[in-house]
């Protein structure tokens, strides 16, 4: 289980890095290319890269952990709210 969950920290610190140059540069990742607003792109890969590094920080006892409740909607609205930028990002803009 453990590998399971380093690779999903593996992702997550890919992501942060994808979405930090994509909000200071306005580069993005190759198969994404449709995006039109980089900066809400790039906000939207850190937030879920966040969740899941701080899922894994709290799987290894790196963080305190808090309760289940915490823990489950805390990075679900992460993941969510990330998703909903990503797909706002790749929207076309109105003229």
């Amino acid at each position: 289980m453990k590998w399971f969950v380093g690779i999903g920290v593996l992702g997550g610190l890919a992501l942060i890095t994808a979405g930090v140059a994509s909000m200071r540069t306005g580069w993005t990742l190759p198969w994404s290319r449709r995006v039109t607003r980089p900066s809400v792109y790039g906000l939207g890969t850190l937030l879920v890269g966040v969740a899941c590094v701080v899922q894994g920080a709290l799987y290894f006892r790196i963080l305190p952990s808090p309760p289940w409740e915490v823990r489950f909607f805390g990075l679900d609205v992460l993941v969510f709210s990330g998703l909903i930028l990503i797909g706002v990002s790749q929207m076309q803009r109105r003229r």
